[in-house]
C-alpha cells in the first residue's frame, strides 16, 4: 500500500500579502501543527519522505511535523510547484516518480491546491480544508506508478479545531 499525507500549512500571519511567500506562522498555527502532528504520530503513521512548498509558512509547518516524527529537517524536499499550484495530474506525475521503497510521503502546501488534490485523489470527499488540515490517503497499490485519481481511500482527515 502507498500512502500520501497531504497537509495544508498551519495558520499564518494575516498580513504581509505583498510578500506572501515569506509570511510566517502565527503562534496558534505552530500550536495546531504540533497538536495535529502528535495526533497523527499517535495513530501510528511514519514518514519516509517529506515534500514541501518552499514558502515559509508551509516549510515551517513541515519542520514542526518533522520534529514530531524525528525526520531530519534538512531532508525535506522543496517543490516549487506546491507554491505556484499544480494540477492533480501534475501531482500524480510527481508521485509516480517516487522510488517504491517509499511507502508514506508527507506533502505540505496551500489552498486551493490542497483541497483540490484531496478531492480529486479520493473516491469521496465532503469536507473543507482549514489551515493545518491533514488528510491521509491510502492507495491499494504496490508501486507509485499505479497511483490514479479517484482511486484513493481517505483513511483520516484531521483538523486542528477538533483538538482545541
Amino acid at each position: 500500500m502507498k500512502r500520501v499525507v497531504i497537509v495544508r500549512h498551519a495558520k499564518a500571519t494575516p498580513y504581509g500579502y505583498e510578500d506572501d511567500f515569506n509570511r510566517k506562522l502565527r503562534t496558534s498555527g505552530r500550536e495546531d501543527a504540533e497538536t495535529v502532528s502528535q495526533k497523527l504520530k499517535a495513530l501510528g503513521f511514519s514518514p519516509d519522505l517529506f515534500i514541501s512548498s518552499p514558502a515559509k509558512r508551509a516549510y515551517s509547518t513541515a519542520k514542526i511535523y518533522a520534529r514530531t516524527f524525528e525526520y531530519e529537517k534538512d531532508n525535506i524536499q522543496k517543490e516549487e510547484e506546491l507554491y505556484d499550484g499544480l494540477t492533480t495530474q501534475d501531482f500524480i506525475d510527481m508521485l509516480q516518480l517516487l522510488p517504491d521503497k517509499i511507502e508514506t510521503v508527507f506533502v505540505f502546501g496551500h489552498n486551493p491546491t490542497i483541497h483540490y488534490l484531496i478531492n480529486n485523489l479520493v473516491r469521496s470527499f465532503n469536507s473543507d480544508t482549514p489551515t493545518c488540515s491533514t488528510a491521509v490517503i491510502e492507495f491499494k497499490v504496490d508501486t507509485w506508478k499505479n497511483i490514479a485519481s479517484r482511486e484513493g481511500d481517505l483513511a483520516f482527515h484531521l483538523k486542528p479545531k477538533a483538538y482545541r
